[in-house]
Formats: C-alpha cells, structure tokens, sequence
C-alpha cells in the first residue's frame, strides 16, 4: 500500500468510474476539491444522495442535482455539461451497462470542456472507456469510533495511465481532506 494516492485527485478532462458499496464517498472527496459540481441521477432510485451528507464534503450551494427520467437523458445531460465546461465536475449514478461509443462520447466531451466526470456504477458494470476505475469499501476499525469518519478501502482497479493499488484512507471533517492511514496506524 503506497503512502500516497498517485492517481487522485481524478484527471482532469476525463470520465472515470466508481464502484462498491462507498462509491459515494469517491465522488464526495472529488466534490470538496471541484468547486461546482452536476449530480445527476434518475428520478425513480429511491436513494437519495443527501445534500446533508454531502455537506461534509461540499457547500450546498455549489451542488447542482439534476434528475432524469432514464439513463440516456443522464448520459445527455451529462455529455453537453462536460462539453460545455462550466461545471469542473460531473458526477452521474448510472443504473445500467455503459458501453463503449456512450463512455468515448463522454470522454470526448470531456476532454473538449477539460471538465470531469464521474460515473457512479454497479459492480461489474464499468465501461471499457474509462480512464480509472475505482473499488470503494468500509473497512472494520474498531478505533474509528474516535476518528472524522469511517475507515475505507480504496482500490484502484483500472487504470489507463499508470499503476494499480490499493489505500486505506478516512475524511478529515476538520482538515477537510482525505487522509491516507499509514501502515503503522493500521
């Protein structure tokens, strides 16, 4: 487990994807450091992202959710806010397969706006065009109980520009920052 998490912040100008039962917690931690941030999600999923738990990560008021009636409206919003650029980050809920001419469309939008996106998907739903992919999981920690937030596992389980890994990390609510847990502490 390396000391540092190479490939986070996500890249810039880019969609990557995230998975596991705190995937949200990958696109909150992209959130605090994005500025203005587009979630989008479709109408029907009874969970809701809450503004409340959000606002650990991010000020309400620079969060924008959208809802739609079904994945390829998600995948339009999604596509003209990356390619309009005004919004640094874009986080989708994705509820089905994303294949591979929808993930290159965002990519490209993506790139043309030099925004991010950040697909929230099912296990074993990723898209052959994502630049990381990213395995999020509670972690036991009988210490937590003391600490900011709830221990997790970060896996980085796709990666087209370098190297796999896994880290342990936690929010800091009062640095307001995501805190790497050394070997030692583990």
């Amino acid at each position: 487990m390396s000391s540092d998490i190479s490939a986070f912040p996500l890249l810039p100008a880019r969609v990557h994807e995230a998975c596991g039962p705190l995937a949200i917690g990958l696109a909150a931690v992209a959130a605090a450091d994005a500025g203005d941030v587009l979630w989008i999600r479709e109408s029907w999923q009874l969970q809701n992202a809450s503004i409340g738990g959000l606002s650990a990560y991010i000020d309400p008021s620079r969060l924008l959710l959208a809802q739609t009636k079904k994945q390829a409206e998600t995948l339009a919003v999604a596509e003209e806010t990356l390619r309009d650029g005004r919004v640094p980050l874009v986080v989708m809920e994705l509820t089905a397969p994303l294949g591979l001419t929808a993930g290159r469309r965002l990519q490209l939008a993506a790139k043309a706006g030099h925004s991010t996106g950040l697909c929230l998907i099912p296990e074993g739903m990723g898209s052959p065009a994502a630049e990381t992919r990213w395995h999020i999981s509670p972690l036991p920690d009988p210490a937590s109980a003391a600490e900011d937030s709830t221990l997790q596992r970060w896996a980085l389980i796709k990666n087209k520009s370098g190297t796999l890994g896994i880290w342990h990390v936690r929010w800091s609510q009062s640095a307001r920052r995501l805190i790497v847990v050394s070997k030692a502490r583990e």
